[in-house]
């Protein structure tokens, strides 16, 4: 005669979305060891849970793509010659340097345009 013991009153099984089957592996510094340790603390949860929380709760902001650095290189750029302008014109006189000043501003509006239409598609 076999005597099993079969208590059914301890906590029922997880399934398997329930269960924390990774582990993550993070260098700190000390001080911001201990600033996310005391945050985890002053929430009254475990170091584990707060972090967990704080990953659920975060968004993260797409970096820029090459056409949007390419955009802002060119307004650089623009910027750059219109100070250089500004400058020829308070020597020589604003009348010589219209014309430029003209031109590059028509350069901005194509590449705000750029911008714009680019934003429009995405």
């Amino acid at each position: 005669m076999t005597i099993k013991n079969q208590n059914r009153n301890g906590r029922p099984k997880k399934s398997s979305a329930e269960k924390k089957g990774y582990k993550i592996s993070l260098k700190m510094a000390t001080e911001e060891y201990y600033s996310l340790k005391s945050k985890a603390r002053l929430a009254g949860i475990t170091l584990s849970e707060y972090v967990r929380s704080v990953i659920k709760k975060s968004e993260v902001k797409q970096r820029l793509s090459p056409e949007y650095a390419g955009y802002i290189r060119k307004l650089s750029g623009i910027g750059n010659n219109l100070n250089q302008i500004a400058k020829r014109a308070n020597i020589e006189g604003y009348t010589n340097a219209r014309t430029e000043y003209l031109y590059l501003a028509d350069k901005i509006d194509t590449v705000i345009n750029l911008i714009e239409d680019d934003s429009k598609n995405s």
